[in-house]
């Protein structure tokens, strides 16, 4: 249920989900076990943010000083420009602050920055972020948000479910380091899969029910076991259709995945008692796999495997050579597999190192 909910904001054009603080932290907290240094000295860009409502700009700010962050720069989205209107209410926030504009804050965007103790308490943290309307509505095309990505090291969000094409290649064409969150979906789309296979792009720790839900406004409605409020009253929605997109170092992508001989598999493997394998596809020179804990060790030539795969994948251990996920054609897609005349779910091509 909660995958139809999603798509169906994505048809809509409702972005307004909000990512975990937890879910945050998990997945940073990784790429500092692997290099703690990380953000060490960088400026941090938190694009299609909304720091009032968002948990990105709250965990950066908070962590500020551990991290070694040089500057931290949040952007938000007007709300007229939004295309899926939930109504607006100005927050006491902004309300309260000397430079609240009744005339700029449904119309253009806002603009978050930390880079020094401005409390003067003694260190830096969510209490000294400054803020103030940009020029323009913080739609991330927009020259004034350009010159912050161009500004930035690293940048981090939950983009805009709608336009996570367009928010990649924003992010790809800057040469920047980046992790973001996007549909699993995403996996299939001919631009990201070529970042992949190129070993440009990987998936982060993990993708499923790893992401444990998204905050939604109080507009949105709650149903099926999926949905639930917490003890702080958010709305909240879980999915098992999300991942983290990265270009960042991160151990678990270098754990080997332990694998049996192609005899052992037939012997032991219980997935495949239900499920055959190793047959041949029609349209394509390389074996079916289904699991990929039934990948043979012993097996020298092209596998087709689940496109889960990814979150298994260790670059140092297998080569990837394609997928077969769309009838469309291109360097690295061959088009859906079949095995003696029946189409099967989406594969990615691999072979051992």
């Amino acid at each position: 249920m909660a995958i139809n909910n999603l798509a169906q904001a994505k048809k809509a054009k409702n972005d307004e989900f909000y990512t975990l603080y937890s879910d945050i932290q998990k997945e940073i907290q990784a790429y500092l076990d692997y290099n703690p240094n990380v953000f060490k000295g960088k400026t941090v860009l938190l694009p299609c943010d909304d720091p009032e409502w968002s948990n990105f700009t709250k965990f950066f700010a908070q962590n500020f000083e551990r991290f070694g962050i040089k500057k931290l720069i949040s952007t938000s989205y007007a709300p007229n420009s939004k295309p899926y209107q939930l109504g607006y209410q100005v927050t006491l926030f902004e309300e309260s602050a000397p430079q609240y504009d009744s005339s700029k804050t449904e119309s253009q965007g806002k603009i978050f920055t930390l880079e020094k103790d401005v409390t003067e308490d003694g260190r830096i943290d969510v209490e000294d972020l400054e803020w103030n309307y940009l020029e323009g509505d913080g739609d991330f095309r927009s020259e004034e948000v350009i010159r912050l990505r161009d500004e930035a090291d690293i940048i981090i969000t939950n983009p805009p479910f709608s336009l996570f094409r367009d928010f990649l290649q924003w992010i790809i064409e800057a040469d920047k380091q980046f992790a973001i969150i996007g549909n699993i979906n995403a996996i299939a789309y001919q631009e990201v899969f070529a970042l992949i296979a190129q070993n440009k792009i990987w998936l982060g720790t993990g993708m499923g029910r790893w992401i444990s839900g998204f905050i939604v406004p109080d507009t949105y409605e709650l149903y099926g076991t999926e949905a639930r409020i917490d003890n702080e009253g958010n709305r909240i929605v879980a999915t098992n259709n999300c991942l983290w997109l990265t270009n960042i170092e991160h151990g678990k992508r270098y754990q080997p995945l332990k694998l049996m001989s192609l005899e052992d598999n037939n012997r032991f493997n219980k997935k495949l008692k239900k499920k055959p394998a190793y047959e041949k596809y029609d349209n394509y020179d390389a074996i079916e796999v289904p699991f990929t804990d039934a990948i043979p060790s012993d097996f020298d030539g092209t596998m087709g495997v689940p496109i889960t795969f990814l979150d298994k994948y260790n670059p140092n251990q297998f080569e990837i050579i394609g997928i077969m996920a769309t009838t469309k054609i291109s360097e690295y897609n061959f088009g859906y597999p079949f095995v003696n005349g029946k189409k099967i779910y989406a594969r990615i091509l691999i072979k051992q190192k």
